[in-house]
């Protein structure tokens, strides 16, 4: 494995640079340090919000790309990199087929803040683990602000629970189960693979000089842009089939453990 074209590492959050408890770990802002003395970029691609990711990140915010909402925004600094939200008419008829599906918890997700209606105390706490930045409003039907992605949580499975209903709106949009508990729904381009490939065109990145990390299938399209895909061992089972390589959980630092690989 020759990684010294490595320029990119990209890297999801949640099961994969974040551990159990959702902390990043002291060693990988030790091994940051060393990328960006080598001139490599570190982008971190995640399904949750921008102010989210910037938070668990904050000691090296200025010094990264972030492309949150599942790929549906992505800033470096104070500069937008790519904002690709929902059509109106789309929010209006998702949100009428969710009102049929029993025991969800939808949130509309802006580049900045997320909108609840607080309905459920428990969900609300829940939430503020991934989303730093929230309002709750009365009715999101009423909502006429831009909308970058809707996330919705199922307690105890998405892709039991959620999946099922909406489904049928594959091939108009994009539908990812990203987590144990999440489901996603945005435009259909609005994806951490079609952020990745604006950054690599952006930055004239070939395959070979781009590393991914991901353990969920919203990290799919990602994965398959780079010659060093890397799913976690406690990734989803599609997300191991598809990756070209493996490392250890994100409990026992999978990431930084290649991380040091790349460096030397």
């Amino acid at each position: 494995m020759d990684l010294s074209k490595i320029k990119m590492v990209v890297s999801d959050m949640d099961g994969t640079l974040l551990n159990s408890d959702h902390k990043v770990s002291d060693q990988f802002f030790d091994l940051f340090k060393q990328l960006n003395s080598q001139g490599i970029t570190f982008v971190a691609a995640s399904g949750r919000q921008y102010n989210s990711i910037i938070d668990k990140l904050a000691p090296i915010k200025n010094d990264i790309i972030v492309i949150a909402e599942n790929g549906g925004f992505a800033k470096k600094k104070e500069t937008e990199l790519l904002v690709t939200p929902l059509e109106d008419h789309h929010v209006q008829d998702i949100l009428k087929t969710l009102n049929t599906i029993p025991n969800i918890h939808p949130v509309l997700c802006g580049k900045h803040e997320a909108y609840l209606t607080g309905k459920s105390e428990e969900f609300v706490s829940k939430l503020a683990e991934y989303y730093t930045e929230f309002k709750i409003i009365d009715d999101l039907s009423a909502f006429n602000s831009e909308v970058i992605k809707i996330a919705i949580y199922h307690f105890e499975s998405s892709e039991q629970h959620i999946y099922p209903y909406v489904k049928h709106y594959e091939g108009d949009l994009k539908v990812k189960v990203s987590g144990e508990n999440w489901l996603d729904i945005s435009n259909i381009n609005a994806h951490k693979g079609y952020a990745l490939i604006k950054l690599m065109e952006s930055y004239n990145l070939k395959s070979d000089e781009v590393m991914v990390f991901g353990d969920y299938n919203n990290d799919l399209e990602m994965l398959a842009l780079s010659d060093y895909g890397f799913a976690m061992e406690n990734a989803h089972p599609n997300v191991k089939k598809a990756a070209k390589y493996t490392t250890l959980s994100n409990d026992d630092n999978g990431v930084e453990h290649i991380l040091k690989l790349l460096i030397k």
